[in-house]
């Protein structure tokens, strides 16, 4: 069967941006008295027009594959592609990761200020739960306190906020292969399993089907992060569209640098194979996500 990746990326892309583009307007919304402007051409500096759309995509053929595929799913993922945003625009900051680029643009702090920067990143996290609580999102209040309660823990101390300090805290130190893969699976692991974990949640798929997604997440999650390790240190700029060449600079804790491209490489392949296994009920809807899985493994930029 061919996948067509690119149609799908784009089609998630659009589904996506119109629904940020909806929640990022400068009307306040019931609730609310006033939007700042500023605030607002920030938000939308940061979460419109650029980026693949992954962790939305993974959300949405998750739920596709386990019958659902209604406007409320992009909610969701609309809401999961915020705190990303969130997190980039942070990351960003000089005195976090002191970036100029960002999806071939000027970071929020370079295009704004910083302040307005730290601003918007705190915009966009708490916009998100606001997001995930809509009722499209799903019918059982429960269900969607839930989501939100998993989307905290993801985004936060245990998860990509927590991963984040363990990051910072490794540079230019020596971290065992453990210790690395364990930084990485909550910077940039929580929200992939995340992203497929709830994706099952929302179509109401049965326990193990819900466990077997969250595993797909947890496995694409650290591929997700060696091949962008690897790409770190064999792309260049204009085609990362961002800074290449940045975690050597900084001295950051990779298993690129820890056992070599080749080992990494192989890692990968093992990672995208056990997550294929997972996929061998789902048919068709399994196929696009190992074609995604597969994209996360040997993409380029």
């Amino acid at each position: 069967m061919t996948i067509d990746l690119e149609t799908l990326f784009e089609a998630t892309a659009r589904a996506v941006e119109a629904r940020l583009d909806a929640a990022l307007g400068v009307r306040p919304h019931d609730g609310e008295r006033e939007r700042p402007p500023r605030l607002v051409e920030a938000m939308r500096h940061a979460a419109l027009g650029g980026g693949k759309r992954l962790r939305p995509l993974l959300m949405i053929e998750t739920a596709k594959a386990f019958g659902r595929t209604d406007q409320g799913v992009v909610t969701a993922a609309g809401a999961l592609e915020c705190v990303h945003c969130y997190s980039l625009v942070h990351d960003d900051l000089p005195a976090m990761d002191d970036d100029d680029m960002r999806r071939g643009r000027p970071t929020v702090h370079k295009a704004f200020d910083e302040a307005t920067a730290i601003l918007t990143g705190d915009a966009l996290l708490t916009i998100a739960f606001d997001l995930i609580a809509n009722e499209d999102v799903h019918a059982n209040a429960g269900t969607r306190l839930t989501l939100s309660r998993d989307l905290a823990r993801a985004a936060g101390l245990g998860g990509m906020a927590g991963g984040q300090m363990l990051d910072l805290e490794s540079e230019n130190r020596e971290r065992s292969e453990d210790e690395i893969r364990m930084l990485q699976s909550m910077k940039t692991g929580a929200l992939i399993r995340y992203a497929t974990r709830t994706g099952a949640l929302l179509a109401d798929a049965k326990p193990e089907d819900v466990a077997r997604m969250t595993r797909f997440g947890e496995l694409i999650g650290l591929a997700f992060q060696l091949a962008d390790d690897l790409l770190d240190v064999e792309s260049d700029t204009a085609t990362l569209g961002k800074t290449a060449g940045k975690d050597i600079e900084a001295g950051k804790a990779t298993l690129v640098a820890l056992k070599g491209a080749d080992w990494t490489r192989d890692a990968v392949k093992d990672l995208v194979r056990e997550a294929d296994g997972l996929l061998s009920t789902l048919g068709e809807d399994g196929a696009r996500l190992s074609a995604i899985a597969h994209f996360v493994a040997e993409r380029r930029a």
